[in-house]
């Protein structure tokens, strides 16, 4: 291993970034829980529920490209809480962050091994989840590159998927495959198109933001981008309408052809994901035999990719802490090729870790898991943050809104509702358990919000932190080819 360089290679390309962006947010969410949402808020509460959520998500990935574009660095948003908001913010969104993902990447290959059951069923669980991440451990150690070109070409194969079902979906409608006309007639069946009322968008609402959680990989990416100034405004444009598409003509295909009523819309378990997947549903009924297995194997290279991206995300993000001295400097260390190594080894060791505690504690593994449940709008909830007073800084600091490289629209609105959201999702995650008093329940389920106030507290006890008042905050941009990508970072002294 070399010593570390001044900074990670910059070998993604715009196409990587874009589709890692788009591959990010297109995987179990849409293939398999779309089907739980039109059953439980009807046709329209959940084109309702995505749309509203896509918008949100549209501000929060402008206000993420405002900030990368102007400081593209792997830290990405724990970086711009401690430089915007208050170091031991920072401090507290990038462990938050990175535990998250390293759970991720457990629970991801678990699933693995469910998928893989559906072809051969007798291979033990934990062979095909140890092959998987042995791949993806061998995936990252590579060169960047080597990640965003796999990335990529996984991303494509949901991509072509969703062109295809959207084109067998409209043909289903019309009767032209199938031997059935549906029409539009599923949308005024019974109670539809809204089911359950405002409970019930509410309640997509929470599906639909976990659908999209990925969106974010944008920024951590731009530390590795070969023109972070050009592919991070370009991704965000492209993905936003890409998503919103997919999404809403996907949803729209499946209430069409599918009534909200059918149990089939529900799944019947998690150990035949690609039977239970209203894409199956809806290639069978167009005639199409072996749509179950196709669309397993979809799944699974939707999963590998969420894996991948998770392993990446994590890793980059604790090297990123390293050098900012959040974490220690040994994470720090970069290999001849700008892979943090020890990084990855520390993510890939916490994963297996995790998947272990299925076999010898599953409790303990359903805790982690619902640990990190929430992480992911909790790291949105600091990105809108960082953005309004990045942006409040910039402006009282005597700069215009023209010299910034990207500027986010709707400003201040686009963070304000972004806040606003986020703080309803998280708050609305298992009302029920509120309404019943399951403390245990509530416990579980919001477990991941005291985690990471005292991760905050402690760091801002520990390391006497305070809140950057809004004309001390440094809003410089980093030098691409300059110096150093630390650009002066708040360290923790």
């Amino acid at each position: 291993m070399a010593e570390k360089q001044a900074k990670v290679k910059r070998g993604l390309k715009s196409r990587h970034v874009s589709m890692i962006a788009l591959g990010g947010c297109i995987g179990t969410g849409l293939f398999v829980a779309s089907g739980a949402a039109i059953h439980n808020a009807g046709p329209g509460g959940a084109l309702v529920a995505y749309i509203l959520m896509g918008i949100m998500v549209y501000f929060l990935m402008t206000s993420l490209g405002e900030m990368a574009t102007n400081l593209p660095i792997s830290g990405s948003f724990s970086t711009y809480s401690a430089k915007y908001v208050d170091p031991a913010l920072g401090f507290a969104m990038g462990w938050n962050y990175w535990f998250n993902w390293a759970i991720t990447v457990a629970v991801d290959i678990s699933t693995v091994s469910l998928v893989m059951a559906f072809w051969l069923p007798h291979v033990h669980a934990w062979i095909w989840s140890a092959i998987a991440l042995v791949i993806i451990f061998c995936i990252n150690i590579l060169a960047v590159s080597a990640f965003g070109e796999t990335e990529f070409w996984m991303s494509l194969i949901k991509v072509v998927t969703i062109f295809v079902f959207l084109a067998v979906g409209v043909l289903t409608i019309f009767g032209i495959m199938g031997g059935h006309a549906t029409g539009l007639s599923n949308f005024t069946y019974k109670a539809a198109p809204f089911v359950n009322g405002i409970p019930g968008i509410l309640s997509v609402f929470v599906v639909a933001g976990f659908s999209f959680q990925g969106t974010e990989l944008v920024g951590i990416t731009a530390g590795e981008a070969d023109d972070p100034h050009h592919s991070v405004p370009k991704a965000i444009h492209e993905v936003f309408w890409r998503i919103i598409l997919f999404y809403v003509l996907a949803i729209f295909v499946i209430a069409a052809v599918i009534p909200y009523t059918s149990h089939d819309l529900l799944g019947s378990s998690a150990t035949d994901i690609a039977i239970s997947s209203p894409f199956t549903i809806v290639f069978k009924r167009a005639g199409l035999a072996a749509a179950a297995s196709v669309m397993n194997a979809v799944i699974l290279t939707s999963v590998i990719s969420s894996a991948n991206s998770g392993m990446y995300a994590s890793t980059r993000m604790l090297y990123a802490m390293a050098d900012e001295g959040y974490a220690p400097k040994v994470f720090g260390k970069l290999s001849k090729s700008g892979i943090p190594v020890l990084s990855l080894l520390a993510t890939t060791l916490i994963a297996l870790l995790t998947f272990l505690t299925s076999f010898v504690g599953p409790q303990i593994y359903l805790w982690l898991v619902a640990a990190s449940g929430l992480t992911g709008f909790i790291a949105w909830f600091g990105i809108a943050l960082s953005h309004y007073r990045f942006r409040k800084a910039f402006v009282l600091q005597g700069h215009k809104v023209s010299e910034l490289k990207y500027h986010a629209t709707w400003f201040p609105l686009g963070p304000i509702l972004c806040l606003i959201l986020c703080i309803i999702v998280i708050c609305g995650q298992d009302v029920g358990a509120f309404a019943n008093g399951d403390w245990f329940q509530i416990a579980v389920t919001y477990i991941s919000v005291p985690l990471v106030v005292i991760l905050y507290v402690g760091c801002k006890i520990v390391k006497k932190t305070h809140i950057i008042p809004l004309d001390k905050i440094d809003v410089s941009p980093a030098k691409i080819d300059g110096e150093s990508e630390k650009n002066k970072l708040f360290k923790l002294k």
